[in-house]
C-alpha cells in the first residue's frame, strides 16, 4: 500500500468511519483493510524533515554496515523457519504465545482467532463471534484465557479450554479497539481505541474501572509493567506517557525530538525500559524514569502499517535481543546494548505486523499481510566470525 498524503489520509479515514456506521451487522468494515492498521496521522504529525528520512538504499547500508562490536562478544544466532501456519482468509494482525508456551494465538481481518498447538502447528480452535476484523489479543497469565480487540467496538474475553466466548463483551470503546494487555494478575485488562481513549477493565465485572484521558489521536499500545503498577501507551500524536495503575495519573510524558507516530510499545522484562515502535523506521528504547531515549534500533522499514515485535533473550539467556516485524517482508534482530543486527529473517511474502517471542524455547512466531502465521527456531553458537562472515 503507497503511502498517502496528510488530505487524502484524513479523508480515508472518514471515509471509513463512515463506512463502520453504514456497515451492517453481518458486514465488516475490513473490507478496507482495516486491520492491516494503516495509521492516520494529521499534519503537524507528518511534517518530517527531509535530512531525517532514510531511502530503502541508506537503510541497506546502515543493515550491512552493522557488526558485532569489539568490545563485547556476540554469540551467532541463527533463526530457521520450522512451520508455516495456514488457514487465515485475510491479513495476520497479531500473534501470541501463550504464557505456558503450549499455544500461538493468531487474529486476522477475517475476524477470526485462531489458536495452534505450539510443538505441532496443529489447528486447535477457531473461535468466532467478533463482526469485523481483529486486530490485537492477550492472554491471561494463566493461559486459559484469550482476551481480543475488535473494529465491532467490542473485546471479547475466550475459554481456551472450550474455543467459546465468555457471555459478557466488555463494551465502552467508541471506535475500533487496537491494542490490549492483561495485568501480570489477571484481574486486569488495559485497551487502547482509534477513539483516542484508554481503559483499565475490571476483568470479573466485565466493566470499565477508570479511563485515562490519554491521547489526541488513535492508540496504537499499551502494556502493564511487571508488577502492575504501571501502564504505557501510545498514539499517533508521538506522545507515550506512563500511567499510574491506581490512581490513573499520568507520571511521564515521552517525546522524541522528531515526533514521530508511536504505533506500538512494550515493557522491558525487567520493567526499567520501554521499547516504542515509529513511523520513520524506528524502533526506540527509551529510560522513561529519566525520560530520554538510550538507544534506536534501525535497519527495517516501517513508514504506513502499525507493527509489533518482542523482546528475546540468546546465548544461553545472558544476552538480550529486540526482534520487528518490517514493511519489506523481513524480520528484523538486533543485539539490545550494542544495537547490532544479529539476523534478518525471510519467508513472509509482505509486511510482517506481529511477532511475538518464546521464553526459554529459542521460539520465534510472526504474522503478516500474507495470510501465514510462521514459527521460527532458533540455533545458536558461540562463533562471532561465522554471524560476520553470514552477514559479509
Amino acid at each position: 500500500m503507497r503511502r498517502a498524503s496528510s488530505s487524502a489520509n484524513k479523508d480515508l479515514a472518514d471515509s471509513r468511519r463512515q463506512s463502520y456506521h453504514d456497515a451492517g451487522s453481518d458486514e465488516s468494515p475490513d473490507e478496507l483493510d482495516h486491520t492491516v492498521h494503516t495509521f492516520y496521522r494529521d499534519n503537524r504529525a507528518r511534517r518530517r524533515r527531509n535530512s531525517d528520512s532514510m531511502s530503502s538504499r541508506e537503510q541497506s547500508v546502515v543493515t550491512a554496515r552493522s557488526r558485532p562490536s569489539p568490545e563485547r562478544k556476540l554469540s551467532y544466532m541463527k533463526y530457521k523457519q520450522k512451520l508455516v501456519l495456514k488457514g487465515h482468509r485475510r491479513g495476520v494482525a497479531t500473534v501470541k504465545f501463550s504464557p505456558d508456551g503450549r499455544c500461538i494465538a493468531s487474529c486476522s481481518a477475517d475476524a477470526t482467532i485462531r489458536i495452534w498447538d505450539t510443538a505441532t502447528g496443529k489447528q486447535l480452535h477457531i473461535l468466532e463471534g467478533h463482526l469485523a476484523g481483529i486486530s490485537t489479543i492477550a492472554w491471561s497469565p494463566d493461559s486459559k484465557t484469550l482476551a481480543s480487540g475488535s473494529d465491532d467496538k467490542s473485546i471479547r474475553l475466550w475459554d481456551i479450554s472450550t474455543g467459546k466466548p465468555y457471555p459478557v463483551p466488555l463494551l465502552g470503546h467508541h471506535n475500533y479497539i487496537y491494542s490490549l494487555a492483561f495485568s501480570p494478575k489477571g484481574n486486569m485488562l488495559v485497551s487502547g481505541s482509534y477513539d483516542e481513549a484508554v481503559f483499565v477493565w475490571d476483568v470479573r465485572t466485565a466493566r470499565v474501572m477508570r479511563s485515562l484521558p490519554a491521547h489526541s489521536d488513535p492508540v496504537g499500545g499499551v502494556d502493564f509493567i511487571r508488577d502492575g503498577t504501571l501502564i504505557v501507551s501510545c498514539a499517533g500524536d508521538g506522545l507515550i506517557r506512563i500511567w499510574d495503575t491506581a490512581t490513573g495519573q499520568c507520571l511521564r510524558t515521552l517525546v522524541h525530538e522528531d515526533n514521530a507516530p508511536v504505533t506500538s510499545v512494550r515493557f522491558s522484562p525487567n520493567g526499567k525500559f520501554v521499547l516504542a515502535w515509529t513511523l520513520d523506521s524506528c524502533v526506540r528504547l527509551w529510560n522513561y524514569v529519566e525520560g530520554r531515549c538510550v538507544k534506536t534500533y534501525q535497519g527495517h522499514i516501517n513508514q504506513v502499517y502499525s507493527i509489533g515485535g518482542a523482546f528475546g533473550v540468546y546465548g544461553g539467556g545472558d544476552q538480550a535481543f529486540v526482534a520487528s516485524g518490517s514493511e519489506d517482508g523481513n524480520i528484523a534482530l538486533w543485539d539490545v546494548p550494542s544495537k547490532n543486527i544479529l539476523q534478518q529473517l525471510e519467508g513472509h511474502e509482505g509486511v510482517v505486523l506481529g511477532l511475538d517471542t518464546l521464553s526459554g524455547k529459542d521460539l520465534l512466531v510472526s504474522g503478516g499481510l500474507d495470510r501465514t502465521v510462521r514459527i521460527w527456531r532458533a540455533e545458536e553458537e558461540e562463533d562471532s566470525q561465522a554471524m560476520k562472515e553470514e552477514m559479509d
